[in-house]
């Protein structure tokens, strides 16, 4: 036989709460008191209370659903799939679903009439998609800053990408590594321009040049192994190459393996994203871990405070990162 569910009124009843104190509490609505209100959530969280979604969409006339909208060529990157499935997680804890949006979505009242708010991740100028969803007339939260024209998102969440990068960099030149080289997207997503203006500055305090590559954003390992090929042919002296893009690192190891480097001894190899083909390689490759799941849980927490009126618009929160040193980078100052 099934538990029996846990009502508001139990959850009110073991607090020591009237009914509509622990609704106002774990809504984030009313005029109750922090500790009361955090008093209550522990006690629903003891009890393994879930909200009944359908009686708050009734008395919000809400649809019960946020969207979320990921890059075009986010379609096989493991990031992104496990961004997702943080993103979904905490919403569910709120009872609502996610939808995914097709790359196409960009009109605004049947959007607005179909989710509540929206998720846009890594928005890039020229996705033809993205002003539509940030004037779509919903509270929106980007995972990132929007560097084009449109209106100001609701909030965001953000990442110090320019201090990974500088991580990065810092790592590969305490291993031995003189002439380091950049393989990154074009400028125009907030996180790759982060990786373009962040190579010139470190390259300029410590007087060593970054070389700098472009690649796509979704770079295949084949097309960050034939960039690598091509320069190192160019400049032999490049003796550090950092991936950015999502999995394609593998791509570089093959090159260094190709034109006879020793990686993890005399050559380096990096990536901007850590993931299971960088942890997988030969070597393990050391990797900025953006701990996706934790950022997609952080952006749509923030998506649901908006929504409850527990935090105010405009919120702008940040997301830790950790470099995961690997044997790819272990050189002679190991």
């Amino acid at each position: 036989m099934n538990a029996r569910t846990v009502t508001l009124l139990d959850v009110a009843r073991a607090a020591g709460v009237s009914k509509s104190t622990a609704s106002d509490a774990l809504q984030g609505a009313g005029r109750v008191a922090e500790a009361t209100r955090e008093h209550v959530r522990e006690v629903a969280a003891r009890l393994g209370y879930r909200p009944n979604s359908a009686a708050r969409r009734l008395r919000r006339a809400s649809t019960g659903a946020i969207g979320l909208h990921l890059p075009q060529t986010a379609t096989r990157l493991d990031y992104y799939m496990n961004l997702a499935f943080g993103a979904v997680a905490r919403a569910q804890e709120e009872g609502f679903d996610v939808v995914l949006l097709a790359p196409a979505t960009g009109t605004h009242e049947p959007l607005a009439s179909r989710v509540d708010g929206l998720l846009v991740i890594d928005p890039e100028i020229g996705d033809p998609a993205v002003p539509g969803l940030l004037g779509a007339g919903i509270p929106v939260v980007t995972g990132e800053r929007y560097l084009g024209s449109a209106p100001a998102p609701t909030g965001a969440v953000i990442c110090d990408n320019s201090a990974s990068l500088t991580a990065l960099l810092d790592h590969v030149h305490a291993r031995g590594a003189r002439r380091p080289a950049l393989l990154a997207p074009a400028d125009t997503s907030a996180w790759a321009a982060a990786l373009h203006s962040t190579a010139g500055a470190w390259g300029r305090t410590h007087d060593v040049p970054v070389e700098v590559r472009t690649v796509s954003f979704a770079a295949t390992p084949r097309e960050a192994e034939e960039a690598t090929l091509a320069l190192l042919a160019q400049a032999p002296e490049i003796d550090a190459v950092i991936c950015a893009p999502d999995g394609a690192a593998p791509g570089v190891l093959h090159a260094a393996a190709a034109r006879g480097r020793a990686v993890g001894r005399d050559f380096s190899v990096a990536a901007c994203v850590d993931g299971a083909a960088v942890r997988g390689a030969a070597p393990p490759v050391t990797a900025v871990d953006l701990r996706p799941s934790a950022y997609g849980h952080a952006c749509a927490e923030l998506l649901c405070d908006i929504l409850a009126s527990r935090t105010d618009p405009a919120t702008v929160r940040t997301h830790r990162w950790a470099l995961e040193a690997r044997a790819s980078t272990l050189g002679p100052a190991g």
